[in-house]
């Protein structure tokens, strides 16, 4: 009777070969770095799209940080509506920072190369700034509900402490979102094209890329736009919905025209917010087309940082007077 020679257990590096054979197509091999398609490709756009996104980077970054100093430094804005302000211009230097210095690198260099970690890092602070932004716009939304609606209860249910609460909610939270989506990305593999058809790292395109399932990763994207982009915009469609109609309820005009311009500015951040994240992100991976995402990827992390701190500061007097201050101090 015959017997079956014994098969000895395999060592940890003939399992290791094993893996890596399986998980390795003929002729492929492993990406680690990706190309960025960038803007543009037309050679004569060059210096014009330098000149613009470096024009609005500056801006953005001046205009943000002016923000936050005239928060911190003037005491007649040390209300909880600026406190998120501060918050917000926070994020649009995260977010801007996180995209236009590597697509004006990308601009001025022949190669528009990008690592894998690279480009795993500015997935991280592009989402993380993203998300935290949709989500902050919402509590300021509450705010202001608070503050036309229950004027009397204002400074009570707007503590300090609970603005503290709220803000780190809100990073904390949209820190955690960013983690996992970026942890799901970085497990996938990417072993085929490397070519990026965008100017900076963005979910919809990598996972085009991927040459692994990406199942796990296009539910947590539907789950993050249905938060965000669900249940976050419904949320701030609620609290403008009973400002407007305690505003119509108003008798006298002047209150009216007070209680508008106390969320115009807000409102009109809100509407050029979602528009473009809802053009970028609220739609199927197979319906994704590389040239809309280029141009509403603009709105949101180029154009929207940069009007944010305009927006502010030409239609509230509070900050047009602390600017005011502050200008002169500067010029002694």
């Amino acid at each position: 009777m015959c017997r079956m020679p014994a098969v000895e257990n395999p060592t940890d590096t003939e399992v290791e070969l094993i893996f890596s054979i399986m998980m390795l197509r003929p002729n492929q091999t492993m990406v680690t770095e990706f190309v960025l398609e960038g803007f543009s490709e037309n050679p004569n756009l060059r210096l014009l799209l330098i000149s613009c996104f470096l024009s609005l980077y500056i801006m953005a970054l001046i205009g943000n940080i002016v923000i936050i100093a005239l928060v911190t430094s003037s005491t007649g804005l040390h209300s909880p509506m600026y406190f998120f302000l501060c918050n917000l211009a926070t994020m649009d230097i995260v977010c801007t920072s996180s995209v236009l210095p590597k697509a004006l690198l990308g601009l001025v260099s022949e190669e528009n190369t990008i690592s894998f970690k690279g480009c795993m890092a500015q997935l991280f602070f592009l989402v993380w700034s993203l998300s935290s932004e949709l989500l902050l716009l919402t509590v300021m939304a509450y705010d202001r509900y608070v503050a036309i609606c229950h004027p009397l209860h204002y400074s009570t249910r707007m503590s300090p402490h609970l603005c503290g609460v709220l803000a780190t909610a809100v990073w904390s939270i949209c820190a955690l979102n960013s983690a996992i989506n970026t942890g799901l990305m970085a497990r996938l593999s990417f072993c085929g094209p490397n070519v990026i058809t965008h100017f900076f790292c963005e979910i919809p395109p990598l996972l085009l890329l991927s040459c692994s399932p990406t199942y796990v990763n296009s539910i947590m994207t539907v789950l993050a736009d249905a938060f965000y982009g669900g249940i976050n915009f419904f949320l701030t469609l609620l609290s403008y919905g009973c400002i407007i109609a305690s505003i119509l309820r108003m008798r006298s005009a002047e209150g009216k025209r007070k209680a508008f311009s106390t969320c115009s500015s807000h409102l009109i951040v809100v509407c050029v917010y979602y528009s473009s994240v809802f053009c970028a992100y609220i739609s199927p991976a197979s319906s994704y087309s590389p040239e809309r995402s280029k141009v509403t990827s603009v709105l949101y992390s180029v154009l929207s940082p940069t009007l944010n701190p305009l927006i502010y500061t030409l239609r509230n007097k509070d900050v047009k007077l602390a600017l005011g201050r502050l200008l002169p101090s500067f010029s002694h």
